[in-house]
């Protein structure tokens, strides 16, 4: 992300907080309990993790790599960070800025903090055994270089530890010491301008140290004569055939002695037990290889589509029988293959292809790693129906990758735009040997993920050829499967060729209608990163990051919002903001302000989701191929660019999105009032009948009529229009109610629509939006009678700690009850429980009518309190 601009800047403040780091001692000793204990690994096949670390400026610590690493200099005053942890991230752990989510608080660190190294250390016990040997391996790289010590002794400096995503190992036997040891890394200042690393680009505002420091786990691993590395699966299916696979198993062996060895490696997979005695000269590494047979498999697929089966793979390597190492990992037997359909890239997934509907992930943006949010993340976006995530540089740790192969949410990954990833026709001959080695890697370390389906080797420019090829060079190392893309953008490389995706905007607001067209981010091709730009949260949450003042300027489009983006782009609300009056009439408060913000939301998400998938059956360059919401999560609190918001509140955006990745969907066109029915599963759907009706704003009926449909299946079948009864009010409803044959409701969708229509100017705009040159009147819908429902719940307890609350709203009065949104909360007017996965929400329900909605949340976020339930609506007041 994001196209043809200057990279932002972050503007601190003249005068920054200034650090206190109190000074240290070299002659004082260690002290104790400043971390947790940590003992290196001494049996083969075991590996110890660092659990956190110690961390000082360079401008206290003075002192040279071997006098920090020394095991008796005192780290008295360091500061202890977690095992992951940027040096901002580590100063945030220590509540050195307060809490830098809030208003501008996070101005309040200094730029010029971060342009010194910082210095981590850690103290552990060991004891060394005879014939065992120790490796440090860096998980990842040292953002931007690192320099490493152990016990007084440089293993490697800043020429060999480079970049962000290389990985490293080193074997520090010989420095080892029974008894106390000393680790310590520095880590150099970043610049994204200079340094392949980690860049936020316009995502949000900027780390104020650019994520300096260590944000991947490092370990100590140990092994005897010979160690394994890298043990991975490829699978090979006979498609179209699903009935057999051919699974082959490979693992390096690699002799850490000086004479020859010879060794066993055996193991299982797939249930198939194998071994193979394998002869090493002095410090060989040979690759060793099993080829399996597997019947019947159990095959991997995205979520929609089928099952998330996982195999294990295990191989230990033994000499003179006794242990010297071993390896584990899980695989899926699943094949991605790609091919061009009208110049347009399609993936398919064990032949079958696939509709991508997707968004684009961003880490947090310290590059913390919270575990329990990710999962809670992850579950939200398998609620939302989305199938993929984009990881547009910053690939997350392993853990991600684990959750997305047993929920079946697909991953892309690949690197980023806007930064020195990009300028690739400048790279020195240091640059191309770290960007191979990112390029490895991150392939070796994500190759085995049936969820991971693909790697873009560019965002919005191809790799020069040079650079293409020691990508490619490094991703056949790396035995990488899956389809390699040139670019995000419409780009071709010399081997690669066309990448087959286009990436011509939006990244504003763009009405409903303008998905539905096939030019620009309309629903042909494969659009990797669009989107409309704003997404306003609900006012609980406003109030946890925003000051009263910051909230009240909202209102004022034209004013830079510190929560929007550092790039002057994206800085002010704009002309979002001139849709939002023009379509649903200007906001009388802040209030009002944030109820239309979600009405505007919803609509625009939906129809951006559901254009895409009505497309799916079209033909040749117009059939859709994949679209990814730009983007799906905050790195940071803000107010665009995500689904639900950094604290996991959903609010419009991810309930016009959930609404239209539905697996078997009813939906309105905008463009030409036709009407569709969406099937991602692989089995067609018989049966089927549509309930269209068309009621005025005051709920009165003007149309309403059923109809068999059709869903073939994965893909789209059009089933006729929308009827266009005489007399209809300015802003009208269209309801859909899709049913199977026993008459059961199994999907429902309202649109709120006008007689008058959205108009765009293609001639006008820029590289991230086309200008409307008319807008739609829903103007009225804010006179709307006022609505009055009844509402009751119940609570049920659920399995691992969870628990659903039901709510049934029902219509009591005459007049429609617009937008009902329910909010689950922490006793009486207390908190909003976070985060919940709602069934749906922002409902609207017609005059007799009754819905049921669930909410599912961990019973431990209510603090112990009761679970209330909160209901209101564009019409109808709090209760």
């Amino acid at each position: 992300m994001l196209r043809n601009r200057p990279l932002p800047t972050l503007v601190v403040a003249a005068v920054g907080l200034a650090l206190f780091v109190p000074a240290t001692s070299a002659n004082a000793g260690p002290v104790p309990g400043t971390g947790a204990a940590l003992k290196a690994a001494a049996s083969p096949g075991s590996v110890s993790t660092v659990p956190d670390w110690r961390m000082q400026t360079s401008k206290t610590a003075t002192q040279a790599g071997d006098v920090i690493s020394a095991p008796t200099y005192s780290d008295s005053g360091w500061l202890t960070v977690p095992a992951r942890s940027t040096v901002m991230a580590g100063l945030i752990a220590n509540n050195k800025y307060g809490d830098v989510n809030y208003s501008d608080n996070l101005k309040k660190a200094n730029r010029a903090d971060f342009q010194v190294p910082w210095w981590y250390r850690k103290t552990f016990q060991a004891d060394p055994q005879p014939g065992v040997n120790t490796f440090l391996k860096l998980n990842g790289g040292i953002i931007s270089r690192g320099e490493i010590w152990l016990n007084g002794k440089k293993v490697a400096g800043t020429d060999t530890v480079i970049g962000a995503y290389p990985t490293f190992e080193f074997n520090v036997t010989s420095l080892l010491k029974k008894g106390d040891n000393a680790l310590a890394i520095k880590a150099s200042p970043s610049d994204p301008a200079k340094d392949l690393v980690i860049h936020f680009i316009d995502w949000s505002q900027l780390p104020p140290d650019r994520n300096q420091g260590i944000f991947r786990d490092v370990d100590l691993a140990a092994s005897g004569p010979v160690s394994l590395r890298g043990l991975h699966v490829t699978t090979d299916l006979p498609l179209p055939n699903l009935n057999s696979a051919t699974v082959t198993v490979k693992v390096d062996a690699r002799n850490n002695t000086g004479g020859a060895v010879t060794t066993t490696v055996a193991g299982s997979a797939a249930g198939q037990n194998y071994s193979q005695n394998v002869s090493l000269a002095a410090n060989e590494t040979k690759t060793v290889t099993f080829t399996l047979n597997v019947s019947n498999p159990q095959v991997w697929w995205p979520f929609q589509m089928g099952a998330q089966p996982l195999y294990d793979a295990t191989a230990t390597a033994t000499v003179a029988s006794a242990k010297s190492d071993e390896q584990k990992t899980t695989f899926g037997i699943r094949e991605v293959t790609s091919k061009m359909v009208s110049g347009n890239i399609q993936y398919q997934i064990n032949g079958k292809p696939i509709l991508i509907r997707g968004g684009g992930w961003a880490s947090d943006l310290f590059l913390r790693t919270n575990v329990q949010k990710i999962a809670d993340e992850m579950l939200l976006t398998k609620s939302m129906g989305l199938n993929t995530i984009r990881l547009e540089g910053k690939p997350e740790n392993d853990e991600i990758y684990d959750m997305a192969d047993r929920m079946g949410i697909l991953i892309m990954t690949g690197w980023e735009c806007c930064s020195k990833w990009q300028s690739t026709g400048s790279y020195s001959a240091e640059d191309k040997k770290v960007a191979g080695a990112s390029a490895e890697g991150e392939a070796k370390r994500i190759r085995n993920h049936p969820s991971v389906f693909t790697f873009l080797i560019g965002s919005d420019e191809a790799p020069v050829a040079a650079v293409e090829k020691i990508y490619l060079d490094a991703l056949k190392r790396a035995d990488w499967q899956t389809p390699i893309v040139t670019a995000a953008a419409r780009r071709s490389s010399p081997q690669l060729g066309d990448s087959g995706m286009k990436m011509d905007g939006p990244y504003w607001w763009e009405p409903p209608v303008y998905w539905y067209n096939n030019q620009k981010g309309g629903s042909a091709g494969f659009a990797s990163e669009i989107g409309p730009g704003p997404a306003i949260p609900e006012m609980d949450e406003l109030k946890k990051f925003l000051s009263s003042s910051e909230i009240n300027k909202l209102t004022d489009y034209n004013a830079s919002q510190y929560h929007l983006s550092p790039s002057g782009t994206f800085s002010k609300l704009g002309f979002w903001g001139t849709a939002l009056d023009n379509r649903y009439g200007k906001p009388s408060d802040v209030n009002d302000f944030v109820k239309k913000a979600q009405l505007q939301q919803y609509e625009t998400n939906r129809a951006q989701f559901e254009a895409f998938g009505r497309d799916f059956s079209d033909t040749g360059a117009n059939q859709a191929q994949g679209v990814i919401y730009w983007m799906q999560n905050d790195p940071w609190p803000k107010l665009y660019w995500h689904l639900y918001n950094y604290n996991l509140a959903t609010a419009g955006s991810y309930f016009g999105a959930k609404t239209a990745n539905k697996a078997l969907h009813a939906q309105y066109s905008y463009d030409d009032k036709s009407l569709a029915v969406v099937n991602m599963g692989l089995q067609a759907q018989d049966g089927l009948s549509l309930q269209v009706t068309v009621f005025n704003s005051d709920g009165s009926q003007k149309a309403n009529e059923t109809r068999p449909v059709p869903a073939k299946a994965n893909g789209s079948v059009r089933v006729g229009n929308v009827p266009q009864p005489s007399g209809l009010s300015t802003a009208y409803f269209v309801r859909l109610v899709l049913k199977d044959s026993s008459g059961k409701e199994i999907d429902r969708n309202v649109y709120w629509l006008s007689t008058k229509a959205d108009t765009l100017n293609y001639n006008g705009g820029d590289w991230y939006y086309t200008p409307q040159s008319a807008y739609t009147d829903l103007k009225s819908l804010s006179s709307l009678k006022a609505g009055q429902v009844s509402v009751s719940s119940t609570t049920t307890p659920g399995t691992d700690g969870r628990q659903a609350t039901h709510v049934t709203i029902k219509n009591t009065g005459t007049s429609v009850a617009f937008f009902l949104r329910a909010s689950l909360r922490k006793g009486t007017g207390g908190a909003e429980v976070l985060p919940v996965d709602w069934t749906d929400n922002y409902i609207t329900l017609f005059p007799g009518e009754t819905q049921t909605i669930r909410a599912e949340y961990r019973a431990s976020d209510l603090g112990g309190a009761q679970p209330v339930v909160e209901v209101s609506g564009h019409n109808v007041s709090k209760r």
